[in-house]
């Protein structure tokens, strides 16, 4: 990169945006930092993030599959609020066929530990796992991708973004690319579709095997 004048873009920190109540009722943390999965739909991860637009702030929440790093669904909001992790969780469920004992894990953010959105994932079969108090990395890997996407697409594009729509559609197109052409270093620089559908290629080679 430095031969040929290239500058990669800087991640760095931002505020922390995510309310949390210490006398909430929450599930055990299920992960302890270890951020492995042996199979997709084994353990997902959860967080948002902020876009500030001209007409107010705006927010992302993102779902991802730990065992190919991919994001199996996402939901921006003007509402920081239960409404939009449950859209997201709505969709994710559906998108993957219903799966069920995967581990889904949060921070301790209120959105994620409201009555309403722990119904569902027990109705749903999903397993709640909630980060542990005071740990700055108890949810590190669904902040990583926070922190790609507000310096790939939101701080490096440098629109002036309006609100939902321009937010939404720029997503939408940096998610397709995430998730089908980006090269990640811990899946052997690959993609993660290419990584899970190289994932399902051997269970069949398997099956014919044997």
């Amino acid at each position: 990169m430095k031969q040929y004048g290239l500058q990669g873009v800087w991640r760095g920190k931002g505020k922390i945006t995510t309310n949390s109540r210490n006398d909430q009722q929450r599930a055990d943390d299920l992960v302890n930092l270890n951020f492995n999965a042996y199979r997709p739909k084994q353990l997902w991860v959860a967080d948002f993030t902020y876009i500030k637009t001209t007409s107010g702030w705006v927010y992302t929440a993102f779902i991802i599959d730990v065992f190919a790093r991919a994001i199996v669904d996402w939901k921006v909001s003007n509402r920081m609020n239960t409404d939009m992790v449950i859209a997201a969780l709505n969709q994710a469920i559906a998108d993957r066929n219903n799966p069920k004992d995967v581990i889904y894990h949060s921070d301790r953010g209120v959105q994620y530990l409201s009555i309403r959105y722990t119904d569902k994932m027990t109705d749903s079969g999903v397993i709640a796992s909630v980060g542990t108090t005071g740990d700055s990395y108890d949810n590190a890997m669904a902040e990583t991708v926070n922190g790609l996407y507000k310096s790939e697409v939101i701080e490096y594009l440098k629109e002036q973004w309006h609100g939902v729509n321009d937010v939404e559609l720029a997503t939408l197109e940096w998610v397709d690319w995430f998730n089908k052409t980006r090269l990640h270093s811990t899946i052997g620089y690959v993609s993660p579709f290419e990584f899970e559908k190289r994932y399902y290629d051997n269970l069949i080679l398997s099956g014919i095997a044997a």
